[in-house]
């Protein structure tokens, strides 16, 4: 009688675990101005619910305004390459999701040397978040908001329109769209090679055509 007891409020204790970990995962998703579809996609939540947390956290938590993002997620591989403080942004972002262990490639090469490796949703968004705001931290002038990253990483598990090459200078991985053929230096060389030209003294010329002048 006592061990059946033990087991349901061992139940109800987990049960309850488990939906605090989805609740503080929703808030954490929307204080980084999260849509509604991807919080759903990790808690599991409801949209009314997740739409009463959101003004539960707007009216009473935050002490700073959050949009709530509306419209169509994005959809542009060309976003993450668009320039070359894009592309370095999006491959450090990138390194943080393998630093986390987010990437399924990664995964499946644990997986194959140890038991299978498995995330459950909650735990994925967790990490996720994880990821995004130790990329925020450690690039203070990020750009790229947290749809984007969460579509990044989506893209980068599923698809390979982006992919993950070496650059022939410094060694170091980066991504490149793989329609592109022509560039084989990573945007850190790029950026480092443009600074160095804003900061390399310019050499005066001489005038030509200065002429000494005469008195009669």
């Amino acid at each position: 009688m006592n061990n059946s007891r033990d087991n349901s409020r061992d139940n109800s204790n987990d049960s309850y675990d488990h939906e605090r970990r989805r609740q503080d995962l929703a808030l954490r998703m929307i204080r980084h101005e999260a849509r509604t579809c991807t919080i759903r996609e990790c808690t599991g939540l409801t949209d009314d619910r997740i739409r009463r947390l959101y003004r539960s956290y707007v009216h009473e938590l935050s002490e700073t305004p959050v949009r709530r993002r509306r419209g169509r997620s994005p959809r542009q591989i060309t976003f993450f390459v668009r320039n070359t403080r894009a592309q370095f942004e999006s491959s450090l972002l990138a390194s943080a999701f393998a630093a986390f262990g987010l990437l399924q490639a990664q995964r499946g090469a644990t997986a194959s040397k140890k038991a299978p490796v498995e995330i459950g949703p909650v735990e994925y968004g967790r990490l996720f978040c994880d990821a995004f705001e130790t990329h925020r931290q450690l690039l203070t002038s990020a750009t790229l908001s947290f749809e984007h990253a969460w579509f990044l990483l989506q893209m980068l598990n599923r698809n390979g329109d982006l992919q993950a090459v070496r650059c022939r200078h410094c060694d170091s991985y980066y991504l490149k769209d793989r329609f592109n053929l022509c560039r084989h230096t990573c945007p850190t060389c790029r950026l480092k090679r443009a600074r160095a030209r804003c900061t390399k003294p310019r050499r005066q010329r001489p005038c030509s055509n200065s002429r000494a002048v005469t008195h009669d």
